[in-house]
């Protein structure tokens, strides 16, 4: 019973997200430059998270126009690299891995400059749904599985992308709590989203055997 709520409401999120990649199929398909593959824009987002992780923890950098701009670009990105594979056809293994990884190093040096002082245990559980995540993710590698993007993944990813911009726009004054408690919410779905890739690979397994 469990198992059929949580496909039922990813089938419903998932049709929601269809929606979105129409809208922007509509200018990616004719005119995004097929030069420019969406592996490029995930190094884009990669690049961005080492920048934020050196800026803040290295030089001590707190500028809040520099730091909000390049999460925000980071972010775009994100937003973009999905659509742009499956608009261009070019949908990978690899793509798919780099875009969680790239995810994983935007948001990290942000929610510990956001979170560290105020907020360990959320920034604790934070950090290892995501160490869970990505442990799922290196297994199924591992076993040569493929699975597609997670739309569980995605809506944790939009719901931390959200809390961590207004955290950072009211950035040194402490955080309005609704978007602590979105980033509490966001968990579940990370949970989710690892649970939903367990059944994946146990559905697979079930088959081959």
């Amino acid at each position: 019973m469990v198992k059929k709520y949580i496909r039922d409401l990813e089938y419903f999120l998932e049709n929601i997200d269809q929606y979105k990649d129409k809208i922007l199929f509509l200018f990616i398909k004719p005119y995004w430059p097929r030069k420019i593959i969406p592996n490029h824009i995930s190094y884009v987002r990669v690049a961005i998270g080492i920048a934020l992780f050196i800026i803040l923890f290295f030089f001590g950098i707190e500028d809040k126009i520099l730091v909000m701009s390049l999460f925000c670009i980071g972010v775009l990105t994100d937003f973009l690299d999905g659509p742009v594979a499956r608009g261009t056809n070019k949908v990978t293994e690899f793509g798919a891995m780099l875009d969680s990884t790239a995810d994983r190093i935007l948001l990290i040096p942000v929610a510990v400059y956001a979170l560290f002082h105020n907020y360990k245990w959320l920034l604790l559980v934070l950090f290892l749904t995501e160490v869970l995540g990505a442990v799922i993710s290196l297994y199924y590698k591992s076993k040569e599985i493929y699975l597609e993007s997670n739309i569980f993944g995605k809506i944790k990813m939009v719901m931390m992308s959200i809390a961590f911009i207004a955290i950072l726009l009211n950035w040194p004054a402490a955080p309005n709590q609704t978007f602590i408690y979105l980033l509490w919410l966001s968990i579940p779905f990370s949970v989710l989203g690892a649970f939903t890739r367990i059944l994946e690979i146990k559905k697979i397994y079930v088959k081959n055997i």
